[in-house]
């Protein structure tokens, strides 16, 4: 599986980069905040989303340490999706968060 470090990830962000990040942590993490470029969609929702993702494009999933979003990772793989896992997660993040309430 394709990983990618919180360093790589906001260094391609704060270079303009256009990334397809997705969150996969729960409502009251993302609540705590999550990085303002991604798409908040729970890991348990993931399978009934697949129509929210599409296999031309990359996507970087995001979930608070790693462990969740490798999981997702390895599902979407399954599914043909091109896929990377922030390894770290958020406790790594040292970039801007927004709560996601904030971002409307």
């Amino acid at each position: 599986m394709k990983e990618i470090s919180t360093e790589a990830l906001h260094k391609k962000l704060k270079s303009g980069e256009t990334l397809n990040l997705v969150d996969v942590r729960e409502d009251d993490e993302v609540e705590e905040g999550m990085i303002p470029e991604a798409k908040h969609i729970r890991m348990g929702e993931i399978p009934e989303k697949l129509d929210a993702f599409d296999k031309e494009k990359e996507y970087i999933i995001i979930c608070r340490s790693g462990g969740r979003s490798g999981n997702v990772c390895a599902y979407l793989e399954d599914q043909g999706y091109k896929v990377t896992n922030m390894a770290g997660g958020m406790l790594d993040w040292k970039g801007d968060t927004k709560r996601k309430s904030e971002l409307g």
